[in-house]
């Protein structure tokens, strides 16, 4: 594990909202999951700035991959999750499975998603770097970190469009809403990019 995975990790163990929701998760045993996005950037955020853990996080990502495509196969999964949890973490777990995102994603966004065959490869898709990050709880009680764009931007506190994909038609209201968080952040316009 690379010097910053291992810090990462520890930034999540430090974080009890984040840590109560991967152990939970992980007693699930669902296929290919991570908790990523928001909970992981947000909370790495929180301690680089000296922020409480849980400051700012809305809500918990939670994915994992399934072929069933069906909205029936990932209802049944979001209702599995969310019986186990008590309020506030019952309405701030949101589930999809990443299989499906390509089913609903450019009606949504107004922008194309090709398959895909992990919840890993859709973290590579994510609006920008600091965003790409997932995290697991696995059954020997270790973090894994999967980071295909790196873990650079979220630790240097860098909001940029992700290079490998074209820039989000929301872009400016996902810096505004980082931004008024983290007024710290420094933001790269795709113009600079």
């Amino acid at each position: 594990m690379s010097a910053p995975e291992i810090r990462l990790v520890q930034i999540v163990r430090a974080d009890p909202g984040l840590m109560h929701v991967l152990t939970t998760v992980r007693d699930l045993q669902l296929p290919d999951w991570r908790v990523f996005s928001g909970a992981v950037y947000q909370s790495v955020w929180n301690a680089v700035t000296g922020r409480p853990a849980g400051y700012g996080i809305r809500d918990y990502d939670l994915g994992y991959f399934d072929p069933d495509t069906t909205w029936d196969a990932e209802d049944v999964v979001i209702r599995r999750v969310a019986a186990v949890f008590e309020e506030p973490f019952r309405s701030k777990v949101e589930v999809r499975n990443q299989a499906r995102v390509p089913l609903w994603f450019p009606a949504h966004f107004g922008e194309p998603y090709d398959s895909i065959s992990s919840t890993d490869e859709a973290l590579g898709r994510f609006v920008a770097p600091a965003f790409a990050v997932g995290i697991r709880l696995e059954p020997d009680d270790t973090i894994s970190v999967a980071a295909p764009l790196g873990l650079e931007d979220i630790f240097d506190l860098v909001l940029r469009p992700n290079p490998t994909r074209g820039v989000a038609r929301d872009w400016p209201r996902v810096v505004e809403r980082a931004r008024a968080r983290w007024p710290e952040l420094t933001v790269i316009e795709p113009d600079t990019v």
